[in-house]
């Protein structure tokens, strides 16, 4: 069995509206949400063995509030695809993982997370910004994952609900 973390990136700033979107970095509020995250993270012994992430700036914004807070040393693999993917990229980048791997986080973005969830487990979830789905798979390689793989969301945490 693989255990796969989807989260969405922290809320992120409006500020500038000159900034590409690409380029848009968390508010406060996005990096307070990603800590609050994290320590969900590490008192429920979700801590990856494995991380990929989207390039935009935001995402990996999240990733070092998520690493920092969590102590994660491994691998960190920023993809182009994970900007604006669609649930098949997830797919061919989960293929891409190390098998000796049991647990990745992969930190990106909705409309896409919430469609890979609803994909892999058959339920429809709502994804806010921060956001973090447990989904377990019932595979024993990366390289089994597919345009029908199934899995079971055994968990959904959103900042809202965890106390400060």
């Amino acid at each position: 069995m693989k255990t796969l973390l989807l989260m969405r990136h922290g809320k992120s700033s409006w500020k500038d509206k000159d900034l590409p979107d690409h380029e848009r970095p968390l508010k406060k509020k996005g990096k307070k949400d990603s800590e609050k995250m994290a320590k969900l993270m590490k008192d429920k012994e979700l801590i990856p063995g494995y991380v990929l992430s989207s390039t935009a700036k935001r995402a990996k914004m999240t990733v070092e509030e998520v690493i920092n807070q969590i102590g994660y040393q491994g691998e960190i693999k920023y993809l182009d695809v994970l900007y604006q993917a669609e649930p098949n990229d997830y797919v061919s980048v989960l293929a891409e993982v190390p098998d000796e791997v049991d647990n990745v986080l992969i930190v990106g973005h909705n409309p896409s997370l919430e469609a890979f969830v609803q994909i892999l487990s058959n339920d429809i979830e709502s994804l806010p910004t921060a956001a973090l789905a447990r989904i377990d798979l019932a595979i024993n390689s990366w390289k089994e994952m597919g345009s029908n793989s199934y899995g079971k969301l055994v968990g959904l945490w959103t900042p809202r609900e965890l106390e400060d």
